[in-house]
């Protein structure tokens, strides 16, 4: 909190101190003029003539002050419009920093979905590979039942155990397609989000 409050303080003063050397410049031009309308009016030349030096000299300090109050004003406002440049370059900075580390974040993301996918794809075509097999001897297995019913009981278990294997693996292809489902809608609402990233950074 410290560091807001500085600039603030410092403005502050600049502010007083030059209301201060402008309320001198002021008090010296009407003390000039009062001092110039009491020697007129008391009526003496010499009088006159001394309080017109000295008011030229009053109005020269008053001068002096005013010049350099205009100075110190101008090099104030440099001062100040230097240090907004400054901030709105730290704050353009941090934004893009911020946007690059977003747009990092998503491309790791979709990296890692991208993996997941393959993943999962390669798991699938394995997961169907083992159905098909399960199939291929499940239907052997049926058709060695067909030709041998005098071995019923021995086959009908091979067979319930076929079925079983048969159901267990078209079971975990339905479970593996709703994971690739998932991950693939998960992949395209990230890539989404950093596509409208890439957009508001190109714009900003």
């Amino acid at each position: 909190m410290a560091s807001p409050q500085a600039p603030s303080a410092v403005r502050s003063g600049r502010r007083r101190q030059r209301s201060t050397r402008l309320t001198v410049a002021v008090v010296l031009l009407v003390v000039a003029a009062v001092l110039v309308a009491a020697a007129i009016a008391s009526g003496s030349p010499a009088l006159v003539a001394v309080v017109a030096a000295g008011a030229v000299l009053l109005g020269a300090a008053a001068t002096r002050i005013t010049h350099a109050e205009v100075v110190a004003t101008r090099r104030d406002a440099a001062r100040d419009r230097a240090e907004q440049a400054q901030a709105y370059r730290e704050i353009t900075a941090t934004r893009t920093a911020e946007n690059q580390a977003f747009a990092d974040t998503m491309r790791t993301r979709i990296a890692r979905h991208e993996e997941s996918i393959h993943e999962l794809e390669d798991a699938l075509t394995a997961a169907q590979g083992r159905a098909a097999d399960a199939t291929r001897k499940m239907n052997a297995e049926a058709r060695r039942a067909d030709a041998a019913e005098r071995e019923g009981a021995a086959v009908s278990d091979r067979l319930r155990e076929a079925e079983q294997r048969a159901a267990d693996a078209v079971v975990r292809v339905a479970e593996l397609e709703q994971e690739l489902d998932v991950v693939r809608a998960e992949l395209e609402v990230v890539t989404q989000a950093w596509r409208e990233s890439e957009a508001q950074r190109k714009h900003a």
